[in-house]
């Protein structure tokens, strides 16, 4: 494959309020269908690479394009096609809408402006109901559900936006044995099928019976990139995340 998705050329970003680039002088291909992990050690930039992609920090230097757009002037372009999990995200038990609502959510930034969803955003939130398992809490207020139930609904969310690139921050966070193998099944799946994968991750049994990009991060910058097969993916993010000299 030769069909880049994702592109970063000298890209160096920075947090609101800090004085020191998070990520500096990153540059990074990601081909279209792509599985991608990202690891390295608590601090090494794995989160700010995500939040680059996604158009989330100011970009000091450099381009990034996502789906052939620059995430500087093509914000709303992008959001349409790109789906992101963040890490941890918990919903206020108060919080007053529906799962099914939720998902919903999903599929506005499609609609246009002012426009009512229509049989085929229902059918998109029925899909990703079904397919993380959770068809039973359509209903339920998500902001009394459990942790690991508000997890696979956020990953529902963004399965219903039928994106083009799917982004995960530690996506397995709060899921018990069962679910995260059912939901490692469903991102296989998903890649599978063409969606192009990027996730941070410590753990590393989701991963597609297929040549998988390793990108391992230190100190703000990349310090392998290369595609292996699945059963290495975790040695080799470990070793190199442990190595010293690397």
């Amino acid at each position: 494959m030769n069909d880049p998705i994702i592109q970063l050329d000298d890209v160096t970003t920075i947090h609101e309020g800090s004085t020191h680039p998070t990520i500096q002088n990153i540059s990074l291909k990601i081909n279209r269908g792509e599985f991608v992990i990202v690891g390295g050690p608590n601090g090494a930039g794995k989160t700010t690479l995500l939040e680059t992609i996604a158009g989330r920090l100011p970009i000091i230097s450099g381009t990034v394009l996502v789906c052939g757009f620059d995430v500087v002037h093509h914000g709303p372009q992008i959001r349409k096609k790109l789906g992101y999990v963040i890490q941890n995200f918990d919903f206020d038990p108060y919080t007053p809408f529906t799962v099914e609502e939720v998902l919903l959510m999903g599929r506005y930034g499609l609609l246009g402006f002012c426009k009512r969803p229509g049989s085929d955003d229902f059918t998109a939130v029925e899909q990703s109901l079904t397919q993380m398992g959770i068809i039973s809490l359509r209903k339920s207020h998500i902001g009394r559900l459990s942790g690991g139930q508000q997890q696979k609904v956020l990953i529902a969310h963004n399965l219903a936006k039928k994106p083009d690139v799917l982004l995960l921050d530690e996506p397995f966070s709060n899921l018990d044995l069962t679910t995260r193998e059912h939901v490692c099944d469903v991102l296989c799946r998903i890649a599978d099928a063409g969606v192009t994968i990027v996730m941070v991750s410590h753990a590393f049994d989701a991963l597609p019976a297929r040549g998988v990009r390793a990108v391992v991060m230190k100190s703000g910058k990349i310090v392998l990139n290369k595609v292996i097969p699945p059963e290495q993916v975790q040695d080799t993010v470990r070793h190199i995340s442990n190595d010293t000299n690397a």
